[in-house]
């Protein structure tokens, strides 16, 4: 968001001092974005806290499809959400299933998830509740950035070390499967992948579970990839090879290599 940040602090105390302390300004710069109507404030809360899916934002929201579709349709112009499309066709008997969006930024996420339906404890000074709200849904919240990071990983690994890249790279889901990671490189060839957030070790019992999901989704898979943000048992290393890959928290390192200037976040705003 381009402030300053003392990251040797805990994040509690950053949140509190950054964001709690400063709501009625980071509240007035958000209402010039969804220019205070209530149903962006409904739409963007519901897919904060939901699974993501348009249509059951839209249920959560208590709006309409065509009202919900219009508001969509203002923020993605807006920049603060983006469409997320399963990366393979579901089959022809799943032809309902729903569209996903993305937040730009993760924390228009946190604050519409957490902060948001809180204002009126916050515009008070009383931040018990909103407290709660956090440590009740922080581990949930950052799962998804986790998986977005795993899928950079994965392309910019593969992308180096193979002579047939990735072109395409995201999640599948149908009305009935979903499947974490699924990347097609320019052969046509299929990686599916699954990441386990956890505090036990990936089994192998999740290799079996991905296998399972792909062949019900019909997909024809050349290998296979696993994240466990909690290392991994040693039956599944020892299925550990060409056709399947183990990445671990320590494996994220790997995206912070020849980063340049221009990827760092420069602290623009002396607000916050």
């Amino acid at each position: 968001m381009g402030w300053r940040v003392d990251l040797t602090k805990p994040l509690d105390e950053l949140i509190e001092e950054k964001v709690l302390n400063n709501y009625r300004y980071i509240h007035g710069d958000t209402t010039k974005i969804t220019q205070s109507k209530e149903i962006h404030h409904k739409v963007l809360s519901a897919l904060a806290t939901g699974d993501r899916r348009e249509h059951s934002a839209f249920k959560k929201a208590q709006t309409n499809k065509e009202s919900g579709e219009e508001s969509v349709d203002f923020m993605i112009k807006e920049g603060l959400l983006s469409k997320d499309v399963s990366v393979e066709k579901p089959l022809e008997n799943h032809e309902k299933v729903s569209i996903k969006l993305l937040f730009n930024q993760p924390f228009m996420r946190f604050w519409f998830a957490v902060i948001s339906p809180y204002y009126k404890g916050i515009k008070a000074g009383e931040y018990k509740e909103v407290k709660e709200r956090w440590n009740q849904m922080r581990g949930e919240f950052t799962n998804l950035i986790y998986q977005q990071l795993f899928m950079e990983l994965i392309k910019k690994s593969y992308n180096e070390t193979s002579q047939d890249p990735i072109i395409k790279i995201g999640s599948y889901w149908d009305t009935n499967v979903e499947i974490d990671l699924l990347a097609k490189t320019k052969s046509g060839k299929m990686i599916a992948g699954a990441c386990k957030f956890s505090k036990a070790k990936a089994k192998k019992s999740e290799l079996t579970k991905l296998k399972e999901k792909c062949q019900q989704a019909e997909l024809d898979i050349e290998s296979y990839v696993i994240f466990s943000k909690n290392r991994f048992s040693t039956e599944l290393k020892k299925e550990k090879g060409e056709k399947l890959q183990l990445f671990s928290l320590k494996s994220l390192g790997n995206l912070l290599f020849e980063l340049s200037e221009k990827d760092m976040l420069v602290n623009t705003n002396k607000k916050y």
